[in-house]
């Protein structure tokens, strides 16, 4: 297990799910303004392990490749790997977990990242891969699955939906074979943290939030933009007070 880097947390629940097939493109790939709360860089944010020994290369690979940010310093830590675990896949403040199962083939999804956030600020995410699909995939195909769900925990979006090859794990390109980020990542991070917050403490939340069940569709909220094409939507779940689980997926074929 290589030696990893931890970072910081703030609160919303953020899902982006990568499909089999393309999207829309972008300009820049921020993820609205959601961003860790911290005070100095580069912070600190660990990476909670419950991956199958199957995934460790993979997650080593993503943990090492966002890593090498200028603003940020991931650690990974070693979890529990239980299925049990790894099904629910439930997010810890402060951190980012990584799991996979089996989640099934009838949800639509091969990888989802859920980000909790107050406000602009995120608290705790979470990275799924869903070995419903990803079983058959190849070793690129997974790379860059796991390189983009991980991505999107620190506020990343997607730089191109249009299924053009931008040799990026942040794009959709229709072979799914970049398996790392690019110089554009890099400086998309750099620009998201540019400034420093005055504090890391986390707010008292509104009952149900912390430990909102969002795996599935009925509990994602209201459906407040889909893409021309039906790929991808967004869903907002509000808690109040400025809590909100936000779902963005991007279905299987």
């Amino acid at each position: 297990m290589r030696t990893k880097k931890v970072r910081f947390a703030v609160m919303v629940v953020l899902i982006a799910m990568l499909a089999a097939f393309p999207l829309s493109a972008s300009a820049t790939h921020s993820w609205g303004n959601y961003h860790w709360a911290r005070t100095s860089n580069p912070f600190t944010i660990k990476v909670i392990d419950s991956m199958t020994a199957d995934w460790d290369d993979n997650l080593d690979v993503a943990i090492s490749d966002w890593d090498d940010s200028s603003v940020m310093n991931v650690v990974e830590e070693e979890g529990d790997s239980s299925l049990k675990t790894r099904k629910r896949c439930a997010a810890v403040t402060g951190k980012v977990r990584a799991c996979n199962a089996a989640y099934g083939s009838h949800i639509g999804w091969l990888g989802v990242a859920q980000i909790w956030a107050n406000g602009n600020h995120i608290i705790k995410g979470t990275a799924k891969m869903n070995d419903s699909y990803l079983s058959s995939y190849t070793e690129v195909n997974r790379q860059h699955v796991i390189c983009q769900e991980i991505g999107h925990d620190w506020g990343l979006d997607h730089q191109d939906e249009s299924g053009a090859d931008l040799d990026t794990c942040m794009d959709y390109a229709d072979a799914f074979d970049n398996e790392h980020p690019n110089a554009h990542d890099y400086e998309q991070l750099e620009s998201i943290y540019d400034h420093l917050d005055s504090t890391t403490t986390i707010a008292s939340a509104p009952a149900g939030f912390a430990n909102a069940d969002v795996h599935a569709q009925e509990n994602w909220g209201e459906k407040v933009s889909e893409s021309a094409d039906g790929r991808s939507a967004l869903f907002v779940r509000d808690f109040g007070k400025g809590f909100k689980i936000f779902t963005f997926v991007i279905w299987a074929k």
